[in-house]
């Protein structure tokens, strides 16, 4: 069985590094990715059309706003279906779940080390966190990558002390409800925009409530607006999914 599988894995690397050869050189100029009348206008209206310098942010979170609001959905949505299918509870249905354990225990003698050094290590890396989303309009970074580091700095602190502790700071309850409300962050902000009397997810609108924000300008808040709930959604699917395959699904113990 073990010899089947290594042929499937070696002729499937082999048909991929085959397709490679087709690929255009890196930064080539003449690739399909940088000709086009649609890139062409991505690259030069981003900053005439939402004041954003980095072109990357506004075709995630404006051009295509619709398909990035369904590619958060469908993080929510995966994070819901592993919760559902592992999730698992006691016999009397609660959710009862020891203390946190942060004192060293028999045979972890480097727990107060890895742990403590950890645990000064998570502020700055969500503070870098916030950086990575709030800056996503002149570097790269937003709302997925800012997402992902917040979600990693919990799991840090699961793997470097134990479940327990990240579930103290991010309970089952509020990463459900983190989860769900960064898609209606998101959702919420076009529905806005049609209250406002535009299409959904048209961010021009918001200037009827930013005062003194020209159409442009409204379209770039709206921009940060959207990457904040795609930043949530992520941060609580992706310590969610952890959280459920580390424990089995009884969020105790773990890892």
């Amino acid at each position: 069985m073990r010899a089947f599988g290594l042929i499937i894995v070696l002729l499937t690397g082999g048909l991929l590094l085959w397709g490679v050869r087709d690929f255009p050189l890196f930064g080539a100029a003449d690739s399909p990715a940088n000709g086009g009348v649609v890139t062409a206008y991505y690259l030069q209206h981003t900053m005439q059309d939402a004041r954003v310098p980095n072109a990357v942010t506004t075709v995630l979170a404006d051009y295509r706003s619709y398909d990035t609001m369904f590619e958060t959905a469908v993080i929510f949505t995966a994070g819901i279906a592993i919760f559902a299918i592992l999730r698992v509870f006691d016999d009397r249905g609660g959710r009862r779940l020891r203390k946190s354990q942060d004192a060293p225990v028999k045979g972890d003698q480097y727990r107060i080390i890895v742990g403590t050094t950890s645990r000064l290590l998570i502020a700055p890396i969500q503070l870098f966190a916030l950086y990575v989303l709030v800056h996503g309009h002149h570097s790269p970074g937003g709302g997925f990558q800012g997402g992902v580091i917040i979600g990693a700095s919990f799991l840090l602190l699961a793997v470097a002390r134990n479940l327990q502790t990240s579930l103290d700071r991010f309970p089952e309850r509020r990463f459900l409800a983190m989860g769900a409300g960064g898609v209606l962050i998101y959702a919420g902000t076009g529905l806005l925009c049609m209250l406002l009397g535009r299409n959904f997810l048209d961010y021009g609108a918001l200037q009827a409530v930013l005062p003194a924000t020209g159409p442009e300008m409204a379209r770039s808040h709206g921009i940060f607006a959207v990457e904040i709930g795609v930043a949530v959604t992520v941060s609580a699917s992706m310590f969610a999914v952890y959280a459920m395959l580390a424990s089995r699904g009884r969020l105790k113990d773990g890892l």
